[in-house]
């Protein structure tokens, strides 16, 4: 019976630090729309439209990014997570325009002619609040090393950098 006395106060004990652990933990905020189209053009990756899909885990940041008009060039390859992708958007906050990047080395396996699949790509340079919203970062064209929106960098087997810029605003801003 003196057994089981003590491992009461042990298991409220450990309830308690339970449920405030999660009570503690950061709110999963959501991202409206969670899904949004924009058009760039990456010079000989292609150029048209792509799908940016954000994610907030109330810790995390982050943007994926999937196209099949943007396309590696044939006879090359990219190993799983190989490429370094970054990816600049204006934020507004509070009528106050500024910029953040999404960046990340996060993708399958891809080979010449496969449509893209970057990221999730997080958060790196800037800050988000809630209700704050990002869109294109709209540039003249043509890319290059200095003017891009978009930056992927393939490395392994394959090297290559790609600079893309958008040539249009998303479908809608995320609002995050």
């Amino acid at each position: 019976m003196s057994s089981n006395r003590r491992r009461v106060p042990l298991v409220l004990a450990a309830a308690c630090a339970v449920a405030g652990a999660l009570a503690l933990a950061p709110a999963a905020h959501a991202v409206a729309p969670l899904a949004v189209t924009a058009t760039y053009d990456c010079g000989t990756w292609g150029k048209g439209q792509a799908t940016l899909t954000a994610a907030d885990s109330g810790t995390a940041k982050t943007i994926k990014i999937t196209s099949s008009a943007i396309t590696m060039p044939a006879g090359t390859t990219a190993d799983p997570n190989s490429i370094t992708t970054t990816l600049k958007l204006t934020r507004t906050s509070g009528g106050v325009t500024s910029e953040v990047q999404f960046s990340g080395k996060t993708n399958p396996g891809m080979s010449g002619g496969n449509p893209i699949t970057l990221g999730p790509l997080k958060l790196t340079s800037g800050t988000l609040a809630a209700g704050d919203s990002t869109d294109s970062k709209v540039l003249s064209a043509p890319p290059s090393g200095t003017n891009w929106s978009l930056q992927i960098v393939a490395s392994s087997p394959t090297s290559a950098t790609v600079p893309c810029v958008a040539t249009a605003l998303q479908s809608a801003p995320h609002v995050w």
